[in-house]
């Protein structure tokens, strides 16, 4: 079972207490994005053997969204972050480059 702790609220919650939503860190398709681009927004998803991240929602709890970031190898959870963030977190990226070091970082 995943269980993740909510950067909101501090509660370790099982993956039943939360709502999934989708790959993290993707850039928008702006106005001027030609259709290609907007589909490829939209539809065109990453789906690595590793780290991974993911937004969740803390739907059973305080309802807010965060960031995991987890192997999808092993369901190892390196951390999490709230989802207004850019970039994850440097200590984060230290963890994972700590666990796997020939993690290549973000595209």
């Amino acid at each position: 079972m995943l269980i993740l702790t909510c950067p909101h609220c501090g509660i370790a919650a099982d993956e039943t207490e939360l709502a999934p939503g989708g790959e993290a860190h993707l850039k928008r398709a702006g106005p001027e994005a030609s259709d290609v681009e907007f589909e490829a927004y939209m539809f065109a998803r990453r789906n690595p053997l590793g780290v991974h991240f993911e937004r969740w929602r803390h739907a059973m709890g305080c309802g807010k969204w965060f960031i995991a970031a987890r192997a999808t190898d092993t369901l190892e959870v390196f951390g999490t972050y709230p989802a207004r963030t850019e970039a994850p977190p440097a200590d984060l990226v230290r963890r994972i480059r700590r666990k796997r070091p020939e993690w290549e970082g973000l595209p």
